[in-house]
């Protein structure tokens, strides 16, 4: 008898571990990998894209650009050739989501420190105050980081184009001041390497920072499939 029960807890065991690996098999055939979607001007809120984009369904891409940095350097398109990156819109005077998104960004940058497939870039709104040497002294009392995070100034037209027809991230005036003139917003856009729009997050909200981290690193991860 007890032989007996010694037989049958060792099938029962056998039996166990074999239901494991051939659940563990069908879960890898059926699998499917997330993807992150490709956003184009016609798929976001239509405040945010400029109306001679607005119907667009694909071959959306970031432009290319032409920027200046916090230590003067110039920032343009192939400062990210193939490289991943979040990018984002504020001003440095900004005194209610500006901080917060700073932070958050901030933790996004430690994150990824050691990584170089990933980057930041962060566009000030305000090009006429945001001078080199006041994007300097931001991105020192922030702990920014110049190897991964750049802080860009420039001509005004010129990344209130980048805003409202490549990243898809900033309100207009609706006439209420001069005709380049943007309502930021909180979002973080993912922009992949082939200069596409992946994901928007709400920059102030941690849970959204949680859901961005893990989309940067799905989206990585496609890469080596």
């Amino acid at each position: 008898m007890l032989n007996l029960f010694k037989r049958l807890k060792i099938l029962g065991v056998i039996l166990a571990v074999l239901s494991v690996v051939i659940l563990s098999i069908f879960y890898s055939l059926l699998k499917v990998d997330r993807q992150l979607p490709i956003y184009q001007p016609a798929s976001v809120n239509v405040e945010l894209v400029d109306s001679t984009i607005q119907h667009q369904k694909k071959y959306h891409h970031i432009a290319d650009f032409n920027l200046v940095n916090q230590n003067g350097f110039v920032i343009t398109q192939e400062t990210y050739h193939e490289k991943i990156y979040i990018a984002d819109f504020f001003f440095t005077t900004c005194q209610t989501i500006c901080p917060v998104m700073t932070k958050n960004m901030n933790e996004i940058q430690k994150k990824f420190l050691l990584d170089p497939d990933i980057m930041i870039l962060s566009h000030t709104v305000t090009p006429n105050i945001d001078s080199v040497e006041q994007l300097n002294r931001y991105a020192k009392n922030n702990g920014v980081i110049a190897s991964k995070w750049n802080l860009v100034t420039g001509d005004k037209k010129q990344i209130y184009e980048l805003a409202r027809k490549s990243y898809l991230a900033v309100q207009d005036n609706n006439g209420t001041s001069g005709p380049f003139d943007m309502i930021h917003t909180e979002n973080f856009m993912l922009i992949d390497k082939e200069r596409q729009i992946r994901g928007f997050y709400d920059g102030t909200d941690l849970n959204e920072i949680d859901r961005l981290v893990d989309d940067i690193k799905t989206l990585k991860a496609s890469y080596k499939q």
